[in-house]
């Protein structure tokens, strides 16, 4: 099952960037960029709200106590779920079986997040005017640029985009696929799940709502325990969405995805099953040697 990286941006951006570490550690070609991530973090997240002298030093501490922690906590549990599909890999698997892991790594992304959640509400409550509306901005430029990428295409050159993510995404894992399972793939790309306009509208949604609550902890001059609260809710919202069209639609674009794979993966020759073994062990070994490296 190929591994996602994870964006970032701001409060949501600041807990996505810290998360990074455990899709970055999954990649056997991004090892250096695992052992650099409190630097690669830092410029990220500084991109989006332009860091001040203050807060510089104390982003670039956390960033590094947040990669040693990482590095001892979670590298051995990611370890251990890519054991886990090393062992369901030669066989075919169920659409239950694919979600169960999708839902394992997602408890280790939360893991992370709320790992940083105090460090988080520390730098939200000292973002400035000037911050927020730097923010703002960058907002608008990843909005033209999923225009651009997304929006401004038609329906057809869309599916032929997504389907061309999921093309290299699957043969990255297993290799080449035949000329029958591109058919088959190319057939499950579209509605009704990936819906760039739907997706669209929760982005700005959330943030619009990220912008809100940076705003209100710095209008209200709340205190350390309130806002690390606050975010903790906002995380959560992110992680599980409460009752309701983002909700159904989250969880109807897991589902979708698990039954993709477990399709895909049924019909894959003995051939390709044993390159996604391989890779599953390049992926461990990689986990394992960044773990054992000094923090």
């Amino acid at each position: 099952m190929p591994l996602s990286r994870k964006c970032c941006a701001t409060l949501g951006r600041i807990i996505g960037a810290l998360a990074l570490a455990a899709a970055l550690a999954a990649c056997s070609t991004v090892k250096l960029a695992y052992n650099n991530l409190p630097e690669i973090s830092y410029w990220w997240l500084d991109d989006y709200v332009d860091f001040d002298d203050a807060q510089t030093p104390r982003v670039r501490d956390e960033l590094r106590q947040l990669l040693a922690w990482h590095r001892r906590e979670e590298l051995p549990k990611l370890a251990a779920l890519l054991q886990r599909m090393q062992a369901l890999a030669p066989d075919d698997v169920t659409p239950a079986q694919a979600c169960e892991l999708v839902d394992a790594f997602r408890v280790r992304l939360l893991a992370v997040a709320e790992r940083v959640e105090p460090a988080a509400a520390e730098l939200a409550r000292s973002l400035d005017a000037a911050q927020l509306a730097q923010l703002e901005r960058k907002y608008h430029k990843l909005n033209d640029k999923y225009r651009e990428d997304w929006l401004a295409r038609s329906p057809e050159q869309q599916r032929d985009k997504r389907y061309e993510q999921l093309l290299d995404r699957s043969e990255d894992f297993y290799g080449r696929l035949d000329a029958a399972q591109r058919e088959w793939l190319r057939e499950q790309v579209g509605p009704p799940a990936f819906d760039p306009v739907e997706i669209d509208g929760e982005r700005r949604k959330r943030q619009q709502e990220t912008l809100a609550l940076l705003r209100g902890l710095r209008a209200d001059g709340q205190g350390a325990e309130q806002a690390r609260a606050e975010v903790h809710a906002y995380v959560m919202r992110i992680g599980t969405p409460p009752p309701g069209p983002a909700r159904e639609r989250q969880r109807a674009m897991q589902q979708e995805a698990c039954r993709t794979f477990a399709a895909l993966h049924n019909q894959t020759t003995a051939a390709q099953r044993e390159k996604a073994v391989r890779r599953l062990q390049g992926y461990e070994g990689d986990l394992q040697q960044l773990s054992g490296q000094p923090s």
